[in-house]
């Protein structure tokens, strides 16, 4: 059985090394400049990780490939959202797609 005190005692710790970490960002981005280049290339680092998760998610599930409805799904939502439709027809579109291609067999 777990000691109480001792799982009480690591999530205080944890607690206060989040804040901590959330609330440095604030208070020391006064001290520090960040170079131009730098926030421009952070700025790329983002989009590049974001598109990194979009892409594994729409084409794996788990360890196998996704099959062909949700990455269709997710282009057909793609192409919408670059049109600039609003966002709620966005994802019904994509939802609509993938769920059409599945009722019609393709995986």
């Amino acid at each position: 059985m777990n000691n109480p005190m001792l799982v009480l005692g690591a999530i205080l710790v944890l607690a206060v090394g989040t804040f901590s970490l959330r609330i440095a960002g604030p208070l020391l981005r006064s001290r520090f400049e960040v170079p131009v280049r730098i926030q421009q290339m952070m700025s790329a680092a983002a989009i590049v990780l974001l598109a990194a998760l979009v892409a594994t998610a729409a084409l794996t599930d788990g360890h196998t490939h996704a099959g062909i409805a949700r990455p269709a799904g997710v282009l057909v939502g793609a192409v919408l959202a670059w049109s600039r439709v609003p966002f709620v027809l966005v994802v019904v579109a994509a939802a609509a797609t993938a769920a059409g291609l599945r009722l019609l067999g393709i995986p």
